[in-house]
């Protein structure tokens, strides 16, 4: 993540001023630098944890009336007496595991945190935030901001015309299928996603808009898929210019206010000031996987859908074999095996949702890597382990 202006937060403006030796030992939100991708652990691991003190960020407020999540049997079989138990710790300890929440039926079931994380602490979402934002397409297209998700992406983006998004529809960006060329290399300081936050920005023009008309086509739109994050940014400001609001107020009064979530989040911001559709949604824990129980219930609140009829068993369903690890992909949603379909964020950011088990997974982490596929098969391990001792239960 490459974001400037650095933000200097009060206590760490204060802290210069008179000398903190406190403060010294440790990353801070002042001493970090404003490039995540090449953080050392610990870093990370403040930084994760903070990201909205390093970053500027918008607030996405909650509403006056929490969402309860009841307490749950426990899992036996994830008791630390027992061998799962151990495995489990075992885990979350290796998997750098920040915070670890499993709801079934809306019940808590399991929940465990580390790394100095807690049910009061916020965590970044990286590219799970891509969920957040596909939904709010969603409800934009219920609410009539977005006549169908089939409209050319230039209809609300004007200025794409001419660019290699000429001809590119709403659904095509949704599973990134647009066939304009994009690199995603984490590691490479001169990929896309590097450069997006630091080339110019044209004048009249906001940041998402300004780098991405700039890209090349490199196969027909709808014929080969491929991860760009910043054709999520884009559904970004599509959203934004079609429903005239900010991400974060929508967010906000369509989801996050009315579902009941439990703290205020926060959604990062980019050098125009407005959202970054694709990265970055600061949020406890438990609300991410209050996020993920709206998702298993249909986007329902208080009854009534706020998404169009059939809109998640169309999101999540396989639209495109990715070619990795036997993934699909949807609406910014990673499809599995037996229904099931995960939001994921680099570092281990995860929601997974298993609506044949009525289950919600909510993972945060620090992995040392963005991605790994060890990593990856483990957690995958893991749930594994989980659902199977679930399927042991009595009925």
């Amino acid at each position: 993540m490459h974001l400037t202006p650095a933000r200097l937060v009060p206590w760490a403006a204060a802290c210069l001023a008179v000398g903190c030796a406190a403060a010294q030992t440790g990353p801070t939100a002042a001493s970090l630098r404003r490039d995540s991708f090449f953080w050392n652990q610990a870093e990370r691991e403040f930084g994760f944890a903070h990201w909205d003190e390093i970053f500027p960020a918008t607030p996405i407020a909650r509403g006056p009336t929490v969402r309860q999540l009841p307490a749950g049997p426990a899992i036996a079989a994830l008791a630390p007496a027992m061998p799962g138990g151990q495995a489990m710790n075992q885990y979350l300890a290796e998997q750098k595991v920040a915070g670890f929440i499993l709801l079934q039926d809306g019940a808590v079931r399991f929940e465990r945190y580390g790394l100095g994380h807690s049910p009061l602490g916020k965590w970044t979402s990286q590219s799970v935030a891509k969920a957040a934002t596909s939904t709010l397409v969603g409800i934009a297209v219920r609410e009539g901001f977005i006549a169908s998700i089939d409209d050319p992406v230039t209809r609300y983006l004007p200025a794409l015309t001419g660019s290699g998004y000429d001809g590119v529809t709403i659904r095509q960006l949704m599973t990134m299928t647009s066939g304009v060329r994009w690199n995603e290399d984490y590691s490479d300081p001169d990929s896309d996603l590097a450069r997006f936050y630091r080339a110019p920005i044209t004048p009249g023009l906001d940041a998402t808009v300004s780098y991405m008309r700039t890209l090349p086509r490199e196969a027909p739109p709808g014929t080969k898929w491929w991860y760009k994050t910043g054709e999520t940014h884009l559904l970004g400001a599509l959203v934004a210019a079609a429903t005239r609001q900010p991400l974060a107020e929508y967010l906000s009064t369509r989801i996050w206010a009315p579902y009941g979530m439990e703290r205020a989040a926060t959604w990062t911001l980019d050098r125009s000031g407005r959202e970054l559709g694709g990265c970055c949604l600061q949020a406890g824990l438990r609300d991410f996987a209050r996020f993920g129980q709206f998702v298993l219930d249909g986007g329902k609140i208080d009854g009534r859908a706020v998404v169009p009829d059939g809109w998640f068993a169309e999101a999540t369903r396989k639209h495109w074999d990715t070619g990795y690890m036997e993934r699909g992909y949807g609406f910014q949603w990673w499809t599995g095996d037996g229904g099931t379909f995960d939001a994921i964020g680099i570092n281990g950011q995860l929601i997974h949702i298993d609506p044949a088990r009525r289950l919600v997974v909510a993972i945060n982490s620090a992995w040392p890597e963005a991605t790994s596929r060890e990593r990856t098969l483990a957690w995958r391990r893991m749930l594994g382990t989980i659902t199977a001792a679930l399927d042991q239960e009595p009925r």
